[in-house]
């Protein structure tokens, strides 16, 4: 009996991809959880450029927000929504609104069958992986602007006789707003901002898992499309592969597939002037020419291949690591997740996948599960560096390194620690993401095409509940971005923050927060703030 348990471990997780095992498993069965707390904040906050001494910001901030979890047996969901206007006091600086957010759900519409799964986010990117690249976004830069991304979709898992049938879809939006001209080096070229884009995603399987033959296989296949507003650039992929899981021991199976795959990348021509350069819009974008043929970004099509293992000696562990042939190169992609203990997860994730910037936001949110533990920066109200999942971490600063409106190919790594007991709560979450743009090399935008940038990120978050009253928490975060155009240099940004909580009355919390935030821009002056914060929280 204790072998059939630890086949049945590994030959479903070989059937279905680990990101998928969350939302596709049966509800288990609990009692009604719902959670919902709805808040208003006022806060003063101050920040001092260390670098200049007689440049003092100050502006009052006044916020909305709700916190929402659900657990039912046909439910989970978790939502963080927060709204904020900024007050200044400086005449050179206006007024600001920032809306930021974090949602995914899940809803079972046939128990142990069908779902319905939705997830969204609002919060600030970069927009240029060369410009200013500021830890915590209190203050006056010119290298944010805001994004938004959300998505929904239908997912069914079940059972015909013996054999395991998965399907999915999902549409996805996702949009950035205009932003000013940024300061980069004398003699670097402005990149185009991504606009927006609508993503659909489909894929299906079926397949038998080890038992009435010696070996599990499956047969799968999935489409992706992306348009984006910008140049009409198209992004299409299709493929079709077969997989096989060969067990070894109770806990140990080789796996292997091959397949095939097309993935085409397109767009249009700029609009030209009389010069025959590109011709730029009010919102700082290039201009599209609609009458323009559609040039070839990306074209790769063929045989896939990839092999690897799979260990699952309980239920707490799984590793998972392949290698193979894909977009015309070697890939190698695998995870590893180990939880010990309700208190403690661990997990590592190598990827390589092609991609535009609204399908990596929605790829993101979707792998990240309905239940996750987040924190904001106190003293921007914003999310800190990374949302820790049962299965996957979503990291702002990686996904959201830059708003280039090209498509491109990512791999990199990444890995999170969660711990949580006693009243103590920790994080870590480490990565590294490299991405290799594609543009038409006869198109508005061939100064991008082979550009290759990376990002190299930590993130570490500790709070504790001192009392029944009060608690602290404090974060620390590290960005190395090096956007690979020649002639840039690398941009690297470090800070920290803490801050102490006390409820005074049910209901009325009082914070006080400081931090110290530096970036250095190779070319520009590094800089140097220290933030401070006082404020008021009413929970309703």
């Amino acid at each position: 009996m204790a072998k059939r348990n630890h086949m049945n471990i590994w030959q479903f997780g070989a059937l279905v991809p680990p990101m998928l095992l969350v939302a596709l498993a049966p509800a288990q069965a609990r009692d009604r959880n719902v959670d919902v707390a709805p808040y208003l904040e006022v806060q003063q906050v101050l920040v001092a450029d260390l670098n200049n001494g007689t440049d003092v910001l100050t502006y009052t901030s006044v916020a909305a927000g709700i916190d929402t979890s659900l657990q039912t047996r046909q439910a989970e969901a978790q939502v963080s929504l927060r709204y904020e206007r900024r007050f200044f006091y400086q005449d050179n600086i206006g007024d600001d609104d920032i809306l930021s957010g974090l949602a995914r759900g899940s809803v079972q519409v046939v128990p142990n069958a069908l779902s319905l799964e939705a997830g969204g986010i609002a919060t600030r990117s970069r927009v240029d992986i060369r410009g200013e690249a500021p830890s915590n976004t209190v203050g006056d830069f010119d290298n944010l602007t805001q994004a938004y991304s959300v998505y929904a979709g239908p997912s069914l898992a079940t059972n015909v006789g013996a054999l395991d049938v998965t399907a999915n879809y999902r549409v996805g939006y996702t949009k950035v707003e205009a932003d000013d001209a940024i300061v980069l080096a004398p003699g670097q070229p402005a990149i185009d901002v991504f606009d927006d884009s609508v993503t659909h995603s489909a894929n299906a399987s079926i397949g038998m898992r080890p038992g009435p033959l010696p070996v599990g296989w499956t047969v799968s296949g999935g489409y992706e499309r992306e348009d984006a507003d910008q140049l009409d650039q198209r992004f299409e992929e299709k493929y079709v592969r077969a997989d096989v899981t060969v067990p070894v021991s109770p806990t140990l199976a080789l796996v292997g597939g091959v397949g095939y795959e097309d993935i085409e990348i397109s767009e249009r021509d700029a609009l030209r002037d009389v010069n025959g350069d590109p011709v730029i819009g009010n919102d700082g974008r290039v201009v599209t020419d609609p009458a323009s043929p559609r040039l070839l970004a990306y074209d790769q099509d063929g045989i896939i291949w990839d092999a690897g293992v799979l260990w699952r000696p309980s239920r707490r562990t799984s590793l998972e690591a392949r290698v193979g042939r894909r977009y015309g190169s070697t890939t190698y992609y695998g995870s590893l997740g180990y939880q010990p203990n309700e208190n403690t997860s661990l997990g590592i994730a190598v990827y390589d996948t092609v991609s535009g910037f609204g399908g990596l936001l929605n790829d993101n949110l979707s792998n990240l599960g309905t239940s996750f533990i987040s924190n904001r920066n106190p003293l921007s109200g914003e999310f800190n560096g990374c949302a820790f999942g049962q299965t996957s971490s979503f990291c702002f600063n990686d996904a959201l390194q830059s708003a280039a409106s090209s498509s491109f190919r990512a791999r990199g790594v990444n890995g999170q620690l969660t711990y949580a007991r006693a009243g103590w709560s920790t994080g870590i979450g480490v990565g590294y993401t490299r991405r290799r743009f594609f543009a038409a090399q006869t198109g508005g935008l061939a100064n991008i095409d082979g550009l290759v940038d990376e990002n190299y990120y930590a993130n570490f978050f500790i709070g504790k509940d001192i009392n029944a009253r009060s608690s602290f928490d404090a974060n620390v975060y590290a960005n190395l971005l090096d956007s690979g155009f020649p002639g840039a240099g690398e941009v690297l940004g470090l800070g920290t923050n803490a801050a102490y909580y006390y409820q005074f009355l049910p209901g009325l919390q009082g914070t006080a927060a400081v931090g110290l935030d530096s970036f250095h821009q190779d070319g520009f002056e590094s800089e140097l703030t220290a933030s401070a914060l006082l404020g008021l929280r009413y929970d309703f």
